[in-house]
C-alpha cells in the first residue's frame, strides 16, 4: 500500500470536510472516513493512537481533554501527547517512534465538545521522552501536506522552520480555544440565534459579552451569546444591547431611520423583545456583564444625542 499516497488522500478529504464544517467536525464522519483504491480508511478509532489496517504506521492522534491522558500545550508552542499506557514498547507508541525517525507526518485530533473534533495537519513527532513517557509534538505549515514520502529531513530541521511549526501549534492551540467556546455556546443555546431563533448553523456565532482580551473576557458560556452573524455583528457594534433582565433595546437613532425590510424586521423589530436563554440557568448570560455592556450602549446614546 502506498503509504505516502494515503496520508495525502486524508489530508485532502480533511480539508475538503474542514472547509464548510469550519473546522469542526463530527466524530461520525471521522470513524467512516473515505475510500481510497476502493479500501475505506476511517481517521479515528477507540485509542487515541490510530493505525488504520491497511498502514504500517499511526495515522492520527487524539487528545480527549479531561481524559485518562493529559496532553497538553506548552507555552514555547509544543504539545506534549503521552503513551498509550506506561510501556514504551506497546505497539503504538512504537508505531508513533518510527514515525518520528521516519520524519512520517500524522494528524492531530483535539475534541471540542462530546462528538465533536478539531483537526490539525500535517504534524509531526519531533522528540521522544521515554522517562516521562511523552512525546513531542509540532504542526507544520499545510504544504506539507503535500508530502511525498520522501525525507523531510531538510524541511523539518533547520530553525526558521522550527520558528514556523512553534507558530503554527499556538495558533492551533487558539483555535481549539475559540472552536470551544463556539460549540459550547452554541450547544447551550440549542443551536439557535437568542434574538431571532435562527436555526442554521452555518450562520450562527458565538459572541462574547464582555469582548475577548479584556478583564473577564472569559471564553466561559455565561460570557457568551449564540448569535447569527447580523446579530452578532449588530450586538459588537452596538446597534442594540441586552438589558440585564435579558430585553433588547435597539439604539435610538436606529429607531428613527427609515430603510429596507431587514432593518425594519431584522433590527427594529427586536426592540423590547426578550432573547432565548439557555435550559440551564447555569448557563444564562451573567448579568453583570450584560449591565457592563448595557451601560456602554447607553453612554454611547447619550454621546450621540450630544
Amino acid at each position: 500500500m502506498n503509504d505516502a499516497g494515503v496520508r495525502k488522500a486524508a489530508f485532502d478529504w480533511l480539508a475538503n470536510e474542514a472547509r464548510w464544517r469550519d473546522d469542526v467536525l463530527p466524530r461520525e464522519i471521522l470513524a467512516q472516513g473515505f475510500l481510497y483504491e476502493g479500501q475505506r480508511v476511517p481517521l479515528v478509532g477507540p485509542q487515541g493512537i490510530f493505525k488504520p489496517r491497511l498502514l504500517n504506521l499511526p495515522l492520527s492522534i487524539t487528545t480527549i481533554p479531561n481524559g485518562p491522558y493529559d496532553d497538553g500545550f506548552s507555552e514555547e508552542g509544543r504539545l506534549s501527547y503521552r503513551y498509550r499506557g506506561n510501556d514504551p514498547r506497546h505497539g503504538d507508541n512504537v508505531g508513533l517512534r518510527t514515525a518520528m525517525h521516519q520524519r512520517i507526518p500524522l494528524i492531530y485530533f483535539h475534541r471540542i465538545v462530546p462528538g465533536k473534533y478539531l483537526a490539525a495537519w500535517p504534524v509531526f513527532i519531533v522528540d521522544d521522552d521515554p522517562s516521562r513517557h511523552t512525546f513531542t509534538v509540532e504542526v507544520d505549515d499545510a504544504h506539507l501536506a503535500n508530502w511525498s514520502g520522501e525525507s523531510q529531513e531538510a524541511v523539518i530541521s533547520d530553525g526558521v522552520a522550527q520558528a514556523r511549526r512553534s507558530y503554527i501549534t499556538t495558533t492551533v492551540r487558539q483555535r481549539i480555544h475559540q472552536r470551544a467556546f463556539r460549540e459550547r455556546v452554541l450547544r447551550a443555546y440549542r443551536e439557535q440565534c437568542a434574538f431571532c431563533r435562527l436555526r442554521h448553523e452555518e450562520l450562527l456565532d458565538a459572541a462574547h459579552i464582555i469582548p475577548d482580551g479584556e478583564p473577564d473576557g472569559e471564553p466561559v458560556v455565561t460570557n457568551g451569546l449564540a448569535l447569527c452573524k447580523l446579530h452578532h455583528a449588530a450586538f459588537d457594534r452596538q446597534f442594540l444591547a441586552i438589558r440585564p433582565d435579558y430585553v433588547i433595546e435597539v439604539r435610538c437613532d436606529i429607531l428613527r431611520e427609515e430603510d429596507g425590510p431587514m432593518l425594519l424586521h431584522g433590527l427594529k423589530g427586536m426592540h423590547e423583545t426578550r432573547i432565548t436563554v439557555p435550559r440551564s440557568t447555569h448557563d444564562h448570560p451573567n448579568r453583570e456583564f450584560l449591565e457592563r455592556r448595557y451601560e456602554q450602549f447607553r453612554a454611547l446614546e447619550a454621546s450621540m444625542r450630544g
